[in-house]
């Protein structure tokens, strides 16, 4: 069975809440949702073809734990419960922007069975086991048309224009120190891969000096760098070694918002251990990212980047880019850097 959450279940701790997310496989079946005599194929729970329960799905009550868990469990459908009520509405919106498939379990209906031939013989009207209609414009996500992207590459330029010119102080301050501190080559330059796998120049303070080029090309290099001297190191917890990317953006090469670029070592590493990482590159790169506003930089989990990666260019608006900066905001004065 395909992931599946499942939303607006009666009788929760706050109405309209999102009763976890299922992505259970196909040996699995749900059960016991209010109203369903606990009948196996309603939402609610898991039971183990043993007939053995397992715990009740976590109950998420906010619009960040919905996001987060749809993402993280690669929910690609979400089955919604009739008369969920003004509070299910409110999170419709936070789904469609998802790019999730909305349906509306139909209360008359059985559960499908589940002999497969059957399944797949009226798979239109069925999803995991139920009768289901479809909502209305649910499950497309957003595109970046020509329009888009030129209002993008507006927003682009007049916010990191204005950026360069107000931190003009603080970047040459930062050079000084770091010459004074480092000695030369205060600014490093490493390829990174770009939109369609085009390759780039990236800029970034220096912050600690590699080896030689294989290291620096190679090495997965995370935040807590013994090589480091306590300047970069507060660079580095600032995200402060970021700013000269903003020369990158002016010049096109990236965005503010979009999935951060990696070398071509790990991306083509990564590409072959998860299967949609490549999927990143159909968007410009960014400085800061969904991902990066909830905690995955640095040393974290490869697969959780590349499944918000995508979910943002999935379901891009100019809205959600301002959104993420503001956020990213609050992330550089909780210092929560790289």
């Amino acid at each position: 069975m395909r992931p599946v959450g499942v939303v607006g279940v009666p009788g929760t701790a706050e109405p309209g809440g999102v009763k976890g997310v299922l992505g259970a496989s196909e040996t699995r079946r749900t059960q016991g949702a209010p109203g369903t005599q606990g009948t196996p194929g309603a939402p609610g729970g898991t039971e183990e073809p043993d007939g053995s329960a397992e715990p009740q799905l976590p109950l998420l009550t906010s619009d960040d734990e919905l996001h987060r868990a749809v993402i993280q469990n690669d929910v690609r459908a979400v089955l919604l419960l009739s008369g969920g009520g003004p509070a299910q509405d409110a999170r419709m919106p936070v789904l469609r922007g998802l790019g999730v498939e909305l349906w509306e379990i139909d209360p008359r209906g059985p559960a499908h069975p589940a002999h497969p031939v059957l399944r797949d013989a009226v798979r239109p009207h069925h999803v995991a086991g139920f009768r289901c209609r479809p909502l209305t414009g649910t499950g497309q996500p957003s595109r970046t048309g020509p329009g888009r992207q030129l209002l993008k590459r507006l927003l682009d330029v007049a916010v990191a224009g204005t950026l360069l010119l107000l931190c003009g102080p603080v970047l040459g301050g930062c050079a000084l120190l770091l010459r004074a501190t480092e000695g030369p080559g205060v600014i490093f330059r490493q390829e990174r891969v770009g939109k369609d796998g085009r390759l780039f120049t990236l800029l970034k303070f220096r912050t600690h000096r590699p080896a030689d080029t294989k290291e620096s090309d190679t090495r997965w290099s995370v935040a807590d760098e013994r090589r480091m001297s306590p300047f970069c190191r507060f660079l580095r917890s600032t995200s402060l070694d970021e700013l000269p990317q903003l020369w990158n953006v002016l010049r096109g090469d990236m965005s503010l918002v979009g999935p951060r670029p990696e070398r071509p070592f790990f991306v083509d590493l990564f590409s072959r251990r998860h299967p949609h990482y490549a999927h990143r590159h159909r968007m410009q790169t960014g400085v800061t990212g969904l991902a990066q506003i909830h905690g995955l930089r640095g040393d974290t989990s490869i697969e959780d980047r590349c499944r918000f990666d995508n979910a943002y260019i999935d379901s891009w608006s100019l809205w959600q880019d301002f959104c993420i900066l503001l956020r990213t905001v609050g992330c550089l004065l909780r210092r929560t850097g790289s």
